[in-house]
């Protein structure tokens, strides 16, 4: 699985194709609400540091963990899948899956990095709206995912089920809040319900698959992990005793 991830990583940094508009583009933001979006960020990426820094030190496994997830991560959230009537692309997430196993604190700091290096070297993205993508895919994909597995858990939905719960959760949440960062900057003179609306709606042909998919991917990871390699769970707190 590392051997896989890594060779999938090296593929997009020394491979990169046309580059086609991934997450919120450069310069899409006016600076004040590119500033903003930074600013709301900035909190949740500190705190994470934070939480990693301490599990660190409790668990020395976590780090290794913490690369895994991290490029998978990366990997999921650079396929460019071309977007009809958007004339942009939509890609997977990815953080409902780092939220499970590292938490969702520590999942938005994945996030930021992976934005970060697409920004740098892929230009996905961008530098001024680093802030903005890293609270939708970031903060909201990662607590919407969070939230969804652990809802599902309380509710005793098995593990699957909680898994593409987490998954879908997280990949329709952060495009509705990238949807919402648009259009609340871009509205203008139009009603913000109507371009939130249409904004959000033209990711859908492609995002409603794709988050079915992720879903899927999610909960046979945690499935499979759960098989193979049950102590992974409880030592990252994903689980309790029990593993069903």
């Amino acid at each position: 699985m590392p051997c896989l991830i890594a060779a999938a990583l090296a593929f997009f940094l020394l491979c990169p194709g046309e580059a086609l508009a991934m997450h919120i583009s450069e310069g899409v933001l006016p600076p004040g609400w590119a500033a903003l979006w930074f600013v709301v960020a900035a909190p949740f990426v500190f705190w994470g540091i934070r939480q990693i820094n301490r599990r660190k030190d409790i668990d020395p496994s976590y780090i290794p963990l913490l690369g895994i997830f991290g490029a998978a991560v990366f990997v999921f959230s650079c396929f460019p899948i071309p977007v009809p009537v958007a004339g942009s692309t939509a890609h997977p997430a990815g953080t409902g899956m780092s939220a499970i196993f590292l938490g969702p604190f520590a999942s938005v700091v994945v996030a930021f990095i992976s934005l970060l290096l697409q920004a740098l070297f892929l230009a996905h993205g961008g530098l001024t709206t680093l802030g903005g993508n890293t609270v939708s895919m970031g903060i909201i994909g990662s607590f919407a995912g969070y939230g969804a597995f652990r809802t599902g858990r309380l509710l005793r939905f098995n593990l699957f089920w909680c898994g593409f719960a987490a998954g879908v959760a997280a990949d329709l949440l952060t495009y509705l809040s990238t949807s919402f960062e648009m259009a609340i900057a871009l509205h203008g003179d139009q009603s913000f319900w109507s371009v939130l609306g249409q904004i959000y709606l033209a990711f859908m042909p492609t995002q409603i698959p794709l988050s079915l998919l992720e879903g899927a991917v999610t909960g046979g990871i945690l499935v499979y992990v759960n098989k193979h390699r049950p102590d992974i769970l409880r030592r990252l707190k994903v689980l309790g005793k029990e593993v069903s």
